[in-house]
């Protein structure tokens, strides 16, 4: 028979026993998952002459700015000979990618504007830090070999100046798409399109102005800027 201290005794382990499992529930329901931080993946752009002296480093180095800007670094980096550049006050966040970025440089670095400008025989240790630090542009000059770099990019980008036949910028972009990405095309200074009308490339406008801000690291105004940013969204989208 069971006394009326047994009963009492049962009651209250039950109610100890709820009471213990309503607590374990609300503990539950208050624990936070950790946060786990995301780094993004940052995208690495090989532009590449099609010609000497159409614009191919401008167009990498205003690319690069508009990347960039863009980018929470606020910054980008530039891979290839350092060439002409206007006089030009760095951002701090160009230096401290410069910084970060100066191990990988064959000849040491320098700043202008958004940009960190380097050069390196090897690119691919510089693409493989930069994704994590900054959007990078390798920029490939007229008569160098592009398939190091293609092979490298995310995203090709043939520059081209109105005096090259559309074929054989054509012909280049599909020989390039073996071994990378298919390329852009974008014809530079231009006024009136000529062979290239309606042929898909992206055509930047004549802008001595636009030019040497792209060369300082600066972002081009008016439409060559208006043009880069399309530049920057396609190569966004592919």
């Amino acid at each position: 028979m069971v006394t009326r201290e047994a009963r009492r005794r049962g009651v209250v382990h039950a109610v100890l026993e709820r009471a213990g499992s309503m607590l374990l529930q609300a503990a539950e329901a208050r624990r936070v998952e950790p946060a786990t931080t995301v780094v993004p993946v940052r995208p690495v752009v090989a532009t590449v002459a099609l010609a000497p002296r159409c614009g191919g480093t401008t167009v990498a180095r205003a690319l690069a700015v508009e990347l960039g800007k863009r980018d929470a670094a606020r910054a980008a980096a530039v891979c290839g000979p350092s060439g002409p550049s206007s006089v030009a006050l760095p951002t701090s966040s160009a230096g401290r990618l410069g910084r970060a970025l100066e191990a990988f440089a064959d000849d040491g670095m320098r700043t202008a504007g958004r940009l960190c400008l380097l050069d390196a025989t090897d690119p691919a240790p510089l693409a493989a830090a930069s994704r994590y630090t900054a959007p990078l542009v390798i920029d490939v000059r007229h008569g160098e070999p592009a398939g190091r770099p293609v092979a490298l990019a995310d995203h090709v980008v043939l520059v081209a100046g109105l005096d090259v036949e559309p074929s054989l910028s054509e012909a280049v972009a599909a020989s390039l798409a073996r071994i990378g990405p298919e390329p852009l095309i974008a014809v530079t200074r231009v006024i009136e399109p000529g062979a290239w009308a309606g042929r898909g490339a992206l055509l930047l406008p004549e802008s001595r102005a636009g030019a040497r801000m792209a060369l300082a690291g600066r972002e081009p105004r008016g439409g060559l800027g208006s043009a880069i940013a399309e530049l920057a969204d396609l190569c966004e989208r592919c």
